[in-house]
């Protein structure tokens, strides 16, 4: 099982679980722990291979890493605690996880709330995708990492993102990078369904005015999935919404939690 830290609050029977993107751990969300367990029941994931869920030579090469073996990762978590249903927070990759895993459970997911959410490979990300793909067996994966984070992040107000994200990546393994990466293969018609099916789900988009590769493509959606969902962009923030304006990100979401209860 991945690795999973919870902070029980005796005052409430909501469930908010954290998911974080590729390349970062449980410990991005350092900036929420503290104003989010004051009112509600958390639970932080470390996905496969990063944090504190080490993959063991063993069961390294046995797992096939796919978003719907990834998002079955997180439902056996739930199993495991007993939590019947949760408001989701995610964060750049691990938006995808959350949507995934409300395609295939939708009763157990409350509300999702989608932080640097993608939607759309643009085509500036599609040839990032096509240079990660070719040199990912030469260069150290490092490198890739590093060169990613300055095209996703590239302003000098995103350093303290970028810093984390790639302090972060150092604690995986070359394998363990490539397994991942290898997961852009099956992206494009994954975010193509999710671009085409409204769930059910209340759901909140919340987007840094500088995330020049996703916002676009999220706010069509939103457009299109009026029934369901709902647009918060963040002023003078880049990507990682959740490290780079945390007051407005932690009120905004836990203003739509509390909507939804």
């Amino acid at each position: 099982m991945i690795n999973y830290t919870v902070y029980k609050n005796e005052n409430s029977d909501q469930w908010v679980t954290f998911v974080h993107g590729a390349g970062g751990s449980s410990s991005i969300w350092f900036k929420q722990i503290r104003d989010f367990k004051s009112k509600y029941n958390i639970l932080l994931l470390d996905l496969r291979g990063h944090g504190e869920s080490k993959t063991t030579l063993k069961t390294a090469f046995k797992q096939k890493y796919t978003f719907t073996a990834l998002a079955h990762d997180i439902l056996e978590v739930l199993d495991h605690l007993k939590i019947e249903k949760s408001h989701f927070v995610g964060i750049s990759l691990g938006t995808i996880l959350i949507r995934q895993l409300a395609e295939m459970y939708p009763d157990r997911v409350q509300s999702m709330i989608l932080g640097g959410a993608i939607l759309k490979m643009n085509f500036r990300s599609q040839i990032l995708m096509r240079l990660g793909n070719t040199f990912k067996y030469v260069l150290p994966y490092l490198v890739l990492y590093k060169f990613f984070a300055f095209v996703i992040m590239p302003k000098k107000s995103h350093k303290q993102s970028r810093i984390l994200f790639i302090n972060e990546a150092k604690k995986l393994y070359q394998k363990e990078f490539i397994k991942w990466f290898k997961l852009t293969a099956e992206i494009n018609p994954v975010l193509k369904w999710f671009r085409q099916v409204e769930l059910d789900i209340p759901t909140l988009y919340i987007m840094g005015e500088e995330d020049y590769m996703f916002l676009p493509s999220v706010r069509k959606v939103v457009e299109s999935h009026y029934r369901s969902s709902q647009l918060f962009v963040i002023q003078n923030c880049g990507h990682v919404v959740n490290v780079e304006q945390p007051n407005a990100f932690n009120t905004a979401v836990l203003s739509f939690i509390h909507t939804t209860k």
